[in-house]
């Protein structure tokens, strides 16, 4: 038996779920159950599953052997509730029911500059999203020799890392063709400060646009403290402000919202309005604001599949995976539309 299973599988980290459930002729559902302890499984048969993992070296998950984890290292410099961003709260979920689906727990770390939680963290691989250049969080990780899989290109890779990211030049070009398209002239971009891939790509391409088309580049920051947009009136209202703009971030559609009721524009006529978010309740504001999804469901999916084949087969490397994105377009930024319906 020992040598079948060297034969098969050099080192206990080359064992999967799928090696178990054959081993064991049951699925890999089953198996998954099993570790979890959900599912109708007989109690035969969840001995007989547990008796072939543990002779095949299929470790339990405090071993870090089963175990994955998730990180947010954007904002590392501080503590904030990612979890309640419709982006990463989609990409979690998603990403969870793709490691239970292969045999793995995830875990999802708190954000903040807690870096020595990641020295001895046990786990398999990880899933860094949005780091930024320079991030502490990979240093360690790296120094540990885990796999890493990103969601959003870092500025460069190592071995037994690989990236999950959106074409993000081509979602910024589409939106502003979108709004030149409704007659907007001078569009403004709210981006920033932070120095993931996703704002400083954005960034690029609009000023590439901007180059090419004549328009006068605008670029603001994003102020994640300022909660009713106050800082973007004097904008809005300043000689030659902006017809349009487009954010990238979920809370900015509602500041620009309240920051142009507070101007007396109205949007769209005054003002077109695009923002980077997941929250459905954007199709329910006054007026509903267009958005664009990066499609976090898939990102998280692709992103652990990614990891998992880091994990289970070392010497292969998985090509990047880039992701389409959605425009859904809405009133927000209609406005030549809604003068021809007139």
């Amino acid at each position: 038996m020992t040598r079948g299973r060297e034969r098969i599988l050099p080192g206990v980290s080359r064992v999967t779920i799928g090696d178990v459930a054959r081993a064991a002729e049951v699925s890999t559902a089953t198996v998954s159950n099993v570790r979890g302890g959900t599912g109708r499984v007989s109690e035969a048969t969840r001995a007989r599953v547990r008796a072939v993992a543990g002779a095949l070296g299929y470790g339990p998950v405090g071993s870090g052997g089963r175990t994955l984890a998730l990180a947010v290292t954007t904002h590392g410099d501080s503590a904030w509730d990612f979890a309640s961003v419709p982006y990463f709260a989609q990409a979690i979920g998603a990403a969870t029911v793709a490691a239970h689906r292969r045999g793995y727990a995830l875990m999802a770390m708190d954000s903040g500059p807690a870096e020595h939680m990641w020295r001895t963290l046990p786990a398999a691989g990880v899933v860094v999203l949005d780091s930024p250049p320079g991030d502490p969080v990979v240093r360690v990780l790296r120094a540990r020799g885990l796999p890493l899989v990103f969601d959003g290109r870092p500025d460069d890779l190592r071995a037994r890392e690989t990236w999950v990211d959106n074409d993000h030049e081509a979602m910024t070009r589409r939106v502003l063709e979108h709004l030149a398209g409704q007659g907007a002239e001078r569009i403004a971009l709210i981006a920033g400060p932070t120095r993931e891939y996703y704002s400083r790509a954005s960034a690029t391409a609009y000023r590439r646009w901007c180059a090419r088309t004549g328009v006068r580049p605008c670029v603001v920051p994003f102020d994640e403290e300022d909660a009713t947009g106050r800082g973007l009136d004097a904008l809005l209202t300043g000689e030659g402000g902006p017809d349009a703009v487009f954010a990238l971030y979920d809370p900015c559609g509602r500041q620009i919202l309240a920051a142009a009721a507070r101007c007396g524009l109205s949007v769209p006529e005054d003002l077109m309005v695009v923002c980077g978010s997941e929250d459905p309740a954007y199709g329910r504001t006054v007026p509903p604001v267009s958005t664009v999804s990066l499609a976090p469901e898939q990102a998280g999916t692709a992103a652990v599949d990614a990891l998992v084949s880091l994990v289970e087969d070392p010497p292969r490397t998985p090509p990047p995976v880039v992701i389409g994105t959605r425009l859904v377009v809405r009133s927000s930024s209609l406005r030549r539309s809604r003068r021809q319906a007139s």
